[in-house]
C-alpha cells in the first residue's frame, strides 16, 4: 500500500475501509470468504456480527444476493459453505449503474449520442 493509498484511506470513506474498521477487523474479524468481486467477509468469533470490506470504491449494490442474505442473517451457511441454487431463467447479478455512463437511457433521450428518428410526433409550429 503507498503513502497516496494511505492517506486517502484515513481522509475518505468512500475507497475501502476506514482505520476504525480495520483495526476492528484485525482484532476480532474471522475472515469467511470472498466474492468473485473481491470483497471479503468477516465476522466475529461468536458469529453476531458481519461485515464486508469493499474492493475498491464502496457500493452496496456491488454485493451479491447470496452474499447480502448471510449479511443479514437471511440464513446462517455463507454462499461459500453452501451456495444457492439459482433457477435458469434467473439472470446474473449486476450492481446499481444508476448516474453511470453505462446506466440505462431511453429512445430519445438527451444523453444518447444521436437523436431519436420519430414518425408519430409532430412538432407545433405557430401560425
Amino acid at each position: 500500500m503507498g503513502i497516496g493509498s494511505s492517506i486517502l484511506r484515513v481522509l475518505t470513506w468512500w475507497n475501502g475501509q476506514t482505520l476504525n474498521t480495520q483495526l476492528f477487523t484485525w482484532r476480532k474479524g474471522v475472515r469467511v470468504g470472498e466474492d468473485e468481486l473481491g470483497n471479503i467477509f468477516y465476522e466475529n468469533s461468536d458469529k453476531s456480527k458481519r461485515w464486508v470490506i469493499f474492493n475498491g470504491e464502496i457500493e452496496a449494490s456491488k454485493i451479491s444476493p447470496d452474499w447480502h442474505g448471510w449479511l443479514h442473517h437471511t440464513w446462517d451457511e455463507p454462499p461459500t459453505d453452501k451456495p444457492l441454487q439459482h433457477k435458469s431463467w434467473q439472470k446474473p447479478h449486476q450492481e446499481n449503474l444508476t448516474g453511470t455512463l453505462a446506466a440505462y437511457a431511453p429512445a430519445g433521450s438527451i444523453r444518447k449520442a444521436e437523436p431519436a428518428d420519430r414518425s408519430d410526433y409532430e412538432a407545433w409550429v405557430p401560425e
